[in-house]
């Protein structure tokens, strides 16, 4: 189908703050879902304390401290699997929807908690909940946004991520872990009115041949303007979905595109595992993906992720000058200001040169707070056990915390996810990648007393060193800079015969042109 538009050279463009606003708003039920997102990874932070070996009510002995810190990490992984479905099927608006159902009932549930298997039933479906969550706030903020502000706008989103963290932490300062589990109620039903506010992204209502719910949508998104202002995005939006609508199957096979091939009439089965093939297992959507999960591995295990369920007790164990709740306080004030931050300066220094300085700043702290521990604290601390601590205090290890907070705060690998994947596979990647981070979230929290069990809290803070240090060289080699890159652009880019990078990296290139002289030599 083909929408005429009437012309008129007298209607006025609209205003660029106006266009920004738009795509801004329609990322509030996104952001409410990130907020939730927040509180939710945050609540062990708090209530572990509190139910760790308590007096009365509810108590947990050191290893049941262990598994409630990370189970939820462990469900998460099942949630962001069957996201992607959900996203595919109920379309992105809807799903926005739908995934605050596990949270509602999970705070719910937490609240009322009675005994240790109602609490692990709580906490469990707090991650499952998470997880589901991922797919629908990435590939809806990814596919609402211009080029220009995806990177900003996708900082932006997490940056209500940031607020959900610091708002748990606030709330585990001045209310009991009951109560700041009812409270957070608030959000995920926050979070479904907004949604009725928003459209639809263009991509998905146009791979359903809904070309004139998709032209509406994509007015609402650039200002709520006319379609003669959005006739160019349009029509290429147009283009890639009648792309889309190809049998990939005839195009990995024979090179050709049609739509109307003995495909369609193949056995249903069949056809799925062939698309499956052809479309998970094709190299724009396989590459990204393994990228982006390598990257999660090492953001995982380079500090600061492992040791967010047991954060105060590691501030008491390091004898840091302050209170161990006002520390972790402090800490979600600085990871909203990091996020701040990344949204100011993405745009001048792109996600290539950020993600290489968070990694590498990460990989320095812990291995400054190695060092310290090595060096300042007895053998007999362990931070399951607070008569270990040591009395004596002091404002080194807090700074050295503080900076490695600061440095993860830039969560950029959550950036990534939402526009490195193409849009035939861009739920599921989107939930496999999730779910290897929350996957690699537990395997660090639940090893955390391990670490501590065998080389002591020195060489626990080494190992994340490690990690970071390893993650800063493999970001250097294999980040490309997708910053100002439409999602097309990046989807060829990853679909080429040769991967390099975007960026114009100066030692890469001498490396480059020292190979190419040396291949001309020889020839």
């Amino acid at each position: 189908m083909v929408i005429k538009v009437q012309m008129d050279p007298m209607t006025p463009a609209v205003s660029r703050f106006r266009s920004v606003a738009s795509q801004i708003i329609s990322s509030l039920s996104p952001n409410f879902l990130l907020l939730d997102l927040g509180m939710a990874v945050s609540f062990p932070t708090i209530a572990l304390p509190a139910l760790l070996d308590a007096r009365e009510g509810l108590s947990l002995n050191d290893i049941q401290a262990s598994w409630f810190g990370s189970l939820s990490s462990l469900t998460q992984p099942f949630g962001a699997f069957i996201s992607g479905p959900i996203v595919d099927y109920f379309g992105r608006r809807k799903a926005n929807f739908l995934v605050n159902i596990p949270h509602i009932i999970a705070w719910i549930l937490m609240y009322f908690a009675w005994n240790l298997p109602s609490l692990f039933i709580a906490n469990a479906l707090l991650g499952l909940g998470t997880g589901i969550m991922e797919a629908p706030i990435n590939a809806y903020v990814g596919e609402i946004s211009e080029p220009s502000i995806r990177g900003s706008l996708s900082t932006l989103t997490q940056l209500f991520l940031s607020f959900g963290i610091f708002a748990m932490y606030f709330l585990g300062s001045v209310v009991d872990w009951r109560r700041a589990a009812i409270i957070s109620l608030v959000v995920p039903i926050s979070s479904m009115a907004l949604v009725t506010l928003v459209p639809e992204t263009p991509v998905w209502l146009l791979s359903r041949g809904r070309e004139k719910d998709a032209m509406n949508s994509l007015c609402k998104l650039r200002g709520w303007t006319t379609p003669e202002h959005v006739r160019e995005e349009f029509d290429q939006l147009v283009q890639y979905s009648k792309k889309l609508q190809n049998c990939v199957i005839c195009y990995k096979l024979y090179n050709t595109h049609t739509q109307h091939c003995e495909h369609a009439t193949m056995n249903p089965i069949i056809r799925s595992m062939y698309k499956f093939r052809y479309v998970m297992l094709g190299k724009e959507t396989l590459r990204p993906l393994i990228f982006v999960m390598v990257y999660f591995l090492f953001y995982v295990m380079s500090g600061l992720t492992p040791i967010k369920p047991n954060m105060i007790n590691i501030c008491g164990a390091f004898g840091m000058a302050q209170d161990g709740k006002d520390i972790v306080l402090n800490v979600g004030i600085i990871t909203i200001c990091a996020s701040i931050l990344v949204i100011v300066l993405i745009r001048k220094l792109g996600k290539r040169k950020m993600a290489l300085a968070s990694m590498l700043g990460t990989a320095i702290s812990c291995t400054a707070l190695s060092i310290y521990a090595k060096n300042h604290l007895q053998s007999s601390v362990f931070s399951y056990d607070t008569r270990t601590f040591p009395k004596d205090t002091s404002y080194v290890p807090m700074i050295l915390f503080y900076i490695m907070a600061i440095c993860t705060g830039f969560s950029l690998p959550w950036v990534l996810v939402g526009e490195v994947f193409p849009f035939r596979s861009r739920a599921s990647a989107q939930g496999i990648a999730a779910a290897s981070n929350y996957v690699f979230t537990f395997l660090g929290a639940k090893t955390l007393i391990d670490l501590e069990i065998h080389i002591q809290l020195w060489g626990t803070f080494a190992v994340y060193a490690f990690f970071g240090f390893l993650g800063t060289i493999f970001l250097y080699f294999f980040l490309p800079e997708t910053e100002g890159k439409s999602l097309e652009e990046i989807e060829v880019f990853f679909n080429g015969d040769k991967v390099q990078t975007f960026a114009d990296d100066p030692v890469i290139n001498s490396l480059k042109k020292l190979r190419k002289r040396n291949t001309d030599k020889q020839i």
